[in-house]
């Protein structure tokens, strides 16, 4: 028998994507979906309606590669507006099939073997994937809670002559951080000190709080000709479906994006872009409700998880709440997040799926509050059964236990064994009732019988085992089964 043909071994370096697995489970146990960041809302009525007059009108056939004349000039004319910066539809703006693909273009067209490309943990899962897919070996650096800020010192470190680019994605998945002015200028310095590329996800921009502010890395000076800025139609206008995003570059690498992503996907669908076009064009007042919108959401999901016992890190942007765990007393937060998805029925991404070393998420969960009224009142009513109370962190015993004295206090070695037994049994009462457990001695078994009735009648232990008559209205009754 011939030996198989090896398979490659870039797979091997990362897992599936935990977000849809939590989405597979939320389906498979009926679970509130908290875990993938999909609205349930509808889409507006506009961008609808432009996408099937676009159908009606037979705009079905390919669109130019890069994208739509129409929906190039609409990105054009937005990024002015948002970010004050000119751009040249022709030759600096790729259309592609949703950010993922301009993620991962966008790697491919850059990257050369024995690259690194700088990656701020957490991170959204597919950045440490793309960076392997296209070659380079990704290197993380901490953002650190409960602020979700990096050590200037640990990003300097990370920078060096193999340095390619950095992945920079604000407001942020998983943490809601929104990157301000001076962290960005920390990161262009060193960018321009390496000769390196800053590749932006902005997919989130019109989701503010509290007074942030979205600044393009490539607004910042010195950034416009190292920067290249993704993003695309999903959160902004609620179609996460349709996959219709774009990069934005200078026209040398725009160049090498668009012929990646012409052998990659070749294009994405006509109709949509049309539509999309459309959207762009939506007045100001569209963007400040949506955040406001938001605004209403984020608060009411982090009033549910407050009172259900999490520990919330309040998100200045996006549509993402990340959490601590450590009040329930978990093992680990994959643990964690299937008992709430199967027991609880609530469906949350484990935190560790956001770090290259899994042991620096164990202790959070997040959760998306892209969602209707509805959807947050399922939720609040099953998180209601949780209580951090009776689920202790491991190792840790309850003041009413310290109070008193173990039950062995003052016991003999043969009375130890006894009382060690008759804890044994009395959880196996508690929980499978009529299930025996069978001792070797008979006088053992008859002392269990009258344990057993002195779980049922609630009685003092030691007054049933002196006596041994059990209750009269139990005196017929079978103890053992």
């Amino acid at each position: 028998m011939s030996a198989k043909p090896k398979l490659s071994t870039k797979p091997e370096q990362f897992t599936e994507s935990v977000i849809r697995e939590m989405t597979r489970l939320a389906l498979q146990y009926d679970a509130v979906n908290l875990s993938q960041g999909f609205p349930d809302f509808p889409a507006p009525e506009e961008i609808k309606r432009a996408a099937q007059e676009a159908i009606a009108a037979d705009v079905n056939q390919y669109a130019i590669t890069w994208g739509s004349k129409a929906l190039r000039d609409a990105i054009a004319a937005n990024f002015l507006r948002t970010q004050g910066m000119e751009v040249d539809p022709e030759r600096e703006i790729t259309v592609c099939c949703g950010a993922t693909e301009a993620m991962i273009a966008s790697h491919m067209a850059i990257i050369n073997p024995g690259d690194e490309v700088i990656v701020f943990e957490p991170f959204y899962e597919n950045y440490g994937p793309d960076a392997i897919l296209s070659g380079a070996t990704p290197r993380f650096v901490k953002l650190h809670a409960p602020d979700w800020t990096f050590d200037p010192n640990e990003l300097a470190a990370a920078f060096g002559p193999k340095t390619k680019a950095i992945i920079l994605n604000t407001p942020n998945n998983p943490t809601g951080k929104v990157f301000e002015r001076r962290e960005m200028e920390a990161i262009r310095d060193l960018c321009d000190r390496w000769n390196a590329f800053a590749i932006t996800d902005e997919i989130y921009e019109h989701m503010l709080y509290d007074g942030a502010r979205h600044i393009s890395m490539a607004a910042i000076d010195g950034m416009r000709e190292r920067t290249i800025t993704i993003n695309a139609l999903s959160k902004t206008y609620s179609v996460t479906g349709w996959r219709v995003g774009w990069a934005i570059a200078p026209p040398e690498v725009t160049s090498s994006i668009r012929k990646v992503h012409d052998f990659l996907t070749v294009g994405a669908a006509a109709p949509l872009q049309a539509a999309g076009a459309a959207a762009l064009q939506f007045p100001d007042s569209y963007y400040e409700k949506l955040a406001a919108d938001y605004l209403a959401r984020r608060d009411r999901l982090l009033g549910i998880l407050t009172r259900a016992g999490f520990h919330c890190f309040k998100p200045r942007g996006a549509y993402y709440i990340m959490t601590d765990i450590s009040a329930f007393g978990f093992p680990d937060d994959v643990e964690f997040a299937k008992y709430l998805v199967k027991e609880i029925g609530v469906a949350a991404v484990p935190g560790s799926s956001f770090y290259r070393d899994r042991e620096g998420g164990r202790t959070h969960l997040r959760f998306t509050f892209c969602k209707t009224e509805k959807t947050f009142q399922a939720a609040e009513d099953r998180l209601s059964r949780l209580n951090p109370s009776r689920l202790r962190p491991i190792g840790t015993v309850s003041s009413r236990a310290k109070s008193r004295p173990p039950f062995w206090a003052g016991r003999g070695a043969r009375d130890l064994l006894f009382l060690l037994r008759i804890q044994i049994e009395r959880l196996q009462v508690l929980r499978h009732r009529h299930r025996p457990v069978k001792f070797r001695r008979n006088r053992s078994v008859k002392r269990i019988q009258r344990l057993r009735l002195a779980v049922y009648q609630k009685r003092p232990l030691r007054r049933c085992l002196k006596t041994g008559e059990p209750p009269k209205q139990f005196a017929a009754a079978r103890v053992c089964r």
